[in-house]
């Protein structure tokens, strides 16, 4: 296999993630950067021997020295930018959400099946060895018909400085406001929390009813330029095609916890737990004869491959892995019908 030179687009926080995992796959190649912004992205370039840099994707284009991008860009920039290099020919790996809502979502995947390209989305979760080992165990029928389903997406940023302080940082202002492209809670981390839930539970979501608050955080709402107008929390009741019945909540005003992800599967035959956080993850099972006095034991989930190595191992493949584009529209789908419910108050199948 030759190598793959792989283009970072956008070069925030998150770009430091894609860069430091990219660079230690074999036969990767970080060969540029692009932002519009010239002093970051050549500190960027600097801090991860990067060696091509550019101000705007055109350029980057133009120059045209690579085989894939990995879309770091806020949310609202991944739809443009991610069309114009699959018509450029470039394999994409895009950051979620894959667009701010359905309709560009759609556009994008329909364009991607076409295009013959490898094109994933980086739901971070799915490189969580517990959650994939659950699906499995779902799969399988070790717990039998699942009845119920609990999933859950905690962090307390808004009330800890933990990761830094919200209020003076654009890297968390822009989360917290619509006209720059946020979607709040739900669109940030609800794509995560869903599809932790319905790939842990081998299911999709047919029907949601959902509640958004926004809660007061400065003066008249608004620090600089940011109006804080995105939602803060969320929660929805949903069934899941597999006829289980759930509750899905995120918030980040869940003091006590910086990042937590939380799924428990109920069924007829045992349960499962799966807890993510900065600490680590766990895997812990009711099954067979502990059923009956609810005794929990934690379960050996192995290890994964990350999202970015099978991202290289689709290109050497030629064909698209899961997470791909189409899954990532039909959660923003989901997200889409979320506000809706919200607006007029009622169920909608999704």
């Amino acid at each position: 296999m030759k190598p793959v030179r792989l283009l970072i687009l956008g070069t925030g926080g998150m770009a430091n993630t894609h860069a430091m995992n990219f660079a230690t796959i074999k036969g990767v190649q970080l060969v540029a950067a692009v932002d519009v912004d010239l002093v970051r992205v050549q500190a960027f370039a600097l801090r991860h021997a990067i060696p091509n840099t550019f101000t705007s994707l055109e350029e980057a284009i133009a120059w045209g020295q690579f085989d894939a991008v990995a879309n770091v860009t806020p949310d609202n920039v991944h739809y443009p930018t991610t069309l114009k290099l699959l018509a450029a020919g470039k394999h994409v790996f895009c950051e979620k959400p894959l667009a701010e809502n359905h309709a560009k979502a759609e556009e994008m995947a329909t364009v991607a099946d076409k295009s013959g390209l490898v094109t994933m989305v980086n739901l971070t979760y799915r490189n969580v060895a517990q959650v994939q080992k659950a699906r499995r165990m779902v799969l399988a029928g070790e717990i039998g018909n699942v009845r119920h389903i609990e999933a859950s997406y905690l962090q307390s940023w808004l009330v800890s400085k933990a990761w830094g302080d919200w209020s003076t940082e654009s890297q968390w202002l822009w989360r917290l406001s619509t006209r720059h492209g946020s979607n709040g809670v739900l669109g940030d981390v609800g794509i995560h929390i869903l599809d932790f839930a319905g790939y842990g539970a081998a299911s999709d979501i047919d029907h949601i009813f959902a509640r958004l608050k926004t809660f007061d955080k400065a003066p008249g709402n608004r620090i600089g330029e940011y109006d804080l107008d995105a939602n803060d929390s969320f929660t929805m009741t949903a069934e899941f095609s597999n006829g289980a019945i759930g509750v899905i909540h995120a918030s980040r005003w869940a003091t006590g916890h910086l990042n937590e992800l939380r799924l428990r599967m109920h069924g007829d035959k045992g349960a499962i737990e799966v807890i993510d956080t900065p600490d680590g993850s766990t895997l812990r099972a009711c099954l067979g004869k502990n059923v009956e006095k609810g005794i929990w034991q934690e379960v050996d989930a192995g290890t994964v491959l990350t999202n970015y190595q099978r991202f290289i191992n689709a290109i050497a493949a030629g064909k698209t892995d899961e997470p791909g584009f189409r899954h990532a529209a039909e959660l923003q789908k989901v997200l889409d019908l979320a506000m809706v419910t919200e607006k007029e108050r009622r169920e909608l199948a999704v």
